[in-house]
């Protein structure tokens, strides 16, 4: 009876490392090896929730765009994520699907003129 309850516990704790242990380290590498590759005008998105544009990369910090003028210092570590462009390669097609939408430019700016501000 004392052998396999060894047995048992050895398992548990082989099922234990393949379904939480080696999981957690390869998401640990993974995320190691995305902030050593951040440069300059990479998109990122912080862990807690706010997307800025790389501006500056120093040894344990980042300097982060998170609006037109303004810049605010993370933690490297704080980083969750670089946040991949999802536009398309040709800039007309892009403006092509504004305006099978109806949202091109020239409809932009006339619904703009209509529509009073609100404040």
């Amino acid at each position: 009876m004392g052998s396999s309850f060894l047995i048992i516990i050895v398992l548990l704790f082989a099922v234990m490392w393949v379904l939480i242990i080696r999981p957690q380290k390869r998401r640990q590498l993974q995320q190691a090896q995305l902030l050593s590759t951040l440069a300059e005008g990479d998109e990122v998105l912080t862990a807690g929730g706010i997307y800025g544009i790389v501006r500056e990369v120093e040894e344990d910090s980042l300097l982060l765009e998170i609006a037109p003028g303004t810049k605010v210092r993370f933690a490297r570590r704080s980083i969750a994520g670089k946040v991949e462009p999802d536009e398309p390669d040709d800039p007309d097609a892009a403006d092509d699907a504004l305006e099978e939408a109806g949202t091109g430019p020239a409809e932009e700016q006339e619904q703009a003129s209509v529509e009073p501000n609100r404040r």
